[in-house]
């Protein structure tokens, strides 16, 4: 299990604990975070989980796909450290991991 801290971009935080396996969308849909819509459900076929991973956590949370980098395509106010959360899966070494969401999902 990790802590994943949600920063929504009024600023409010809201700190959950993750089962492994899920990914970073699944916690936050299954604690009703703000912000977070995952149209899709995970399937990385929509850019409604997008968030922006702080520079601390991003050689730990790897890299975009291809599909990813894709989705995002579809999205605004994209950046370096942009990520489709439905993409990144937690784990025991993701404990702490921050995410700040878009003022909007598209």
């Amino acid at each position: 299990m990790a802590k994943i801290t949600y920063i929504e971009f009024s600023g409010s935080e809201h700190v959950i604990d993750v089962e492994n396996g899920l990914s970073v969308m699944e916690g936050a849909i299954q604690n009703m975070v703000p912000g977070i819509d995952g149209d899709c459900g995970g399937a990385c076929a929509c850019a409604t989980c997008h968030v922006y991973v702080d520079d601390t956590w991003a050689d730990k949370v790897g890299e975009r796909s291809q599909m990813e980098e894709s989705m995002l395509d579809f999205t605004s106010e994209v950046k370096e450290n942009s990520r489709l959360c439905c993409q990144i899966k937690v784990s025991d070494e993701l404990d702490g991991l921050v995410v700040r969401l878009p003022e909007h999902q598209y």
